[in-house]
């Protein structure tokens, strides 16, 4: 569940130092979105055979419609079996945009309050011995101002590193205490069915993948993902793979992996999937059971926290509730990206241009095809 962060560097392969090596060119009648799309055909498999990437799935969202989705490579480097548009991957962190759409459709309902300490919800403390766990919020949580870090290690047990509110540190485990809020207000959990995660921490089985999936994806028409491994998600599943274009072993998610990953990282998508929630952002609605109205998304989408130079994120100038933001004078672009062993994930969309694209790599070099320059400059206009 490692948080990296893809797009810090400009970087750009000696292979594509020119733009004129493999651009299309603009023949009558082309048009800007012709070009674009000719131009993906060619960059990622070049970048994938540079970069040792396997499998990657891409999807183009233009003025409110997927106009481009396509597979390239294979889910496993021993050849097995090509990447196609229902090729599923593990989203990584991209899965905090769902599980914040989720809260704030809560937060609509009145069922949860953005401003109210998140202590007063459940019946036991979520961190002994800290009074300033108190003061957190779930605007804290999905702004990651709680001061709690990533994710909590033997050597590093979970603490406050500053008063909730006054600075931002990205955090997987601000998004498990809220996480654990959601399951207490909306669903269950299974204490015949336990595990220990790190630093020993005892994680029992809940049921919120099922309350996700109910209250988001089906409505999004994400068809295709989950939580919690399946024989219809593991079909058509990539196999993760290392920086040496090896396979690695596959992780399956269990009920107690979704009651501590859910939220933080947990979704396994498709490009086309994902691309349809994200359309489901250019259509807010009144009064309707799983779609936010107009007011609650552009409190979702609202910049929170401003992001010094040493905290951005992706290029991200601050941060709303679940969503980093690149703030333009011709309209904020609307992003996050996600990694976690042998998968790498990117998303960005612009709600003035209702254009956006999502890119899914079964590799930990993901990143590399992301921050390349070329490929970043074209995908760019979709937001011009």
């Amino acid at each position: 569940m490692n948080r990296r962060n893809f797009l810090h560097r400009t970087g750009q392969s000696a292979l594509f130092a020119s733009l004129s090596l493999w651009a299309s060119p603009i023949n009558a009648g082309s048009t800007q979105t012709d070009v674009l799309l000719s131009d993906l055909e060619k960059l990622i498999p070049l970048l994938m055979r540079e970069f040792k990437i396997p499998g990657v799935s891409a999807s183009i969202i233009k003025e409110g419609k997927t106009i481009w989705n396509k597979g390239f490579g294979v889910k496993n480097s021993q050849g097995k079996g090509p990447v196609d548009t229902e090729t599923v991957f593990e989203a990584a962190s991209i899965s905090k945009t769902v599980f914040a759409y989720a809260v704030m459709k809560l937060c609509e309902k009145g069922v949860l309050r953005l401003d109210t300490p998140l202590y007063r919800y459940l019946p036991e403390p979520f961190l002994e011995g800290d009074e300033r766990v108190k003061l957190i919020t779930a605007r804290q949580v999905l702004s990651h101002q709680t001061g709690f870090q990533d994710f909590r290690t033997s050597d590093e047990p979970l603490k406050i590193h500053f008063k909730p509110g006054s600075d931002f540190l990205y955090s997987g485990e601000g998004y498990y205490y809220l996480q654990s809020v959601v399951t207490q207000l909306t669903g269950k959990v299974d204490k015949t069915e336990c595990n220990s995660y790190e630093a020993d921490l005892k994680v029992c089985a809940t049921d919120i993948g099922e309350y996700l999936v109910s209250n988001v994806l089906v409505p999004h028409g994400m068809n295709n993902s989950g939580y919690l491994w399946n024989n219809a998600l593991g079909k058509n599943f990539a196999t993760p793979h290392g920086v040496e274009g090896k396979p690695l072993e596959k992780w399956r998610p269990t009920r107690t992996d979704m009651a501590r990953y859910a939220s933080a990282g947990g979704l396994m998508t498709t490009a086309q999937d994902f691309s349809n929630f994200l359309i489901g952002l250019f259509t807010p609605r009144d009064n309707d059971p799983f779609h936010l109205n107009p007011k609650s998304q552009e409190e979702m989408l609202r910049p929170q926290v401003k992001l010094r130079a040493d905290q951005r994120i992706d290029g991200a100038s601050s941060w709303a509730l679940g969503w980093a933001v690149r703030e333009r004078p011709n309209g904020d672009i609307f992003l996050h990206s996600g990694g976690q062993s042998g998968f790498r994930s990117l998303m960005m969309v612009s709600l003035r241009r209702k254009s956006g694209f999502v890119i899914l790599a079964n590799s930990d070099n993901g990143g590399y095809l992301f921050e390349n320059k070329n490929l970043s400059d074209r995908l760019d206009q979709l937001f011009v």
